[in-house]
């Protein structure tokens, strides 16, 4: 029974580091990026799953926009260290200071090798039964600091693109939000308009 999880252990381990390799040249390659996106969100205080949907762009390094559009209309501006939530039915015009969250996805997620994400992440990589064609990389906070705001990330990967096909947080307080993603493309021009609000 040991021997058999040691081997399960170290196919998980293997697949994880094999996905993260073929992905590199992707993500080294990526300068723009637009989607459809579905978003679900529970918590306790609601009978049902919040669903909303609409559309994303990303400029790299650190632009990106959300415009949702059903059941209400808001927009989501993140430029730099700045996020800009734009909200009519609710009358929110709201700029936050996101550098300090900024600063600690940078820390522990971005451009690491898999020994370094493992040393912050229990991580465990396997094929998809809920999603076909998907591979599915489970990643658990060791570090207290990242448990405080984060319990589980859970992404789903195209086998093939290797793109984020969804991306479920799970929060300290059970709370989760789901991103289901669709018609992804990498590096499409992006007029630079896309990316200036009004209220």
């Amino acid at each position: 029974m040991c021997a058999a999880a040691l081997l399960t252990h170290a196919a998980q381990r293997d697949l994880f580091d094999e996905i993260y390799l073929r992905g590199q040249p992707i993500a080294g390659d990526l300068k723009t990026l637009t989607a459809r996106f579905t978003e679900s969100s529970t918590s306790s205080l609601l009978a049902k799953p919040l669903v909303a949907q609409g559309t994303l762009a990303v400029l790299r390094p650190s632009t990106m926009i959300l415009r949702y559009t059903d059941p209400e209309r808001r927009t989501v501006l993140i430029e730099g260290d700045v996020m800009r939530v734009i909200w009519p039915a609710r009358a929110i015009d709201r700029r936050t200071a996101i550098g300090t969250a900024q600063r600690r996805i940078q820390q522990y997620f971005v451009d690491k090798s898999p020994s370094q994400l493992r040393s912050h992440f229990d991580i465990t990589a396997r094929v998809a039964d809920d999603r076909a064609g998907t591979w599915r990389i489970a990643m658990t906070p060791r570090r207290q600091q990242v448990k405080q705001g984060l319990a589980a990330l859970e992404l789903w990967l195209d086998r093939e693109a290797l793109l984020l096909a969804a991306m479920r947080m799970t929060f300290p307080n059970g709370d989760t939000k789901l991103m289901e993603f669709a018609d992804v493309t990498v590096n499409p021009p992006i007029d630079p308009s896309v990316f200036r609000v009004t209220p």
